[in-house]
């Protein structure tokens, strides 16, 4: 038996994640585009981390609630 689903979010707390994880995913798409377009060195390539890693921690707490 699983637990109840238990979160600290309210709807609007959770548009708010939603809306920072696609910000992220929006902005890293932007960046990677720019830089594989213009052909910047590979180690520059880990810039796309940051926005990618916002991304993701926003939609999983949209969608985990906390």
């Amino acid at each position: 038996m699983t637990p109840p689903l238990v979160t600290n979010l309210a709807a609007r707390g959770r548009r708010r994640r939603y809306v920072m994880g696609t910000a992220g995913l929006v902005l890293t798409l932007l960046l990677a585009g720019a830089l594989f377009g213009f052909g910047v060195a590979r180690g520059a390539r880990l810039a796309l981390f940051v926005p990618l890693l916002i991304a993701a921690v926003g939609f999983m707490q949209a969608r985990g609630g906390t």
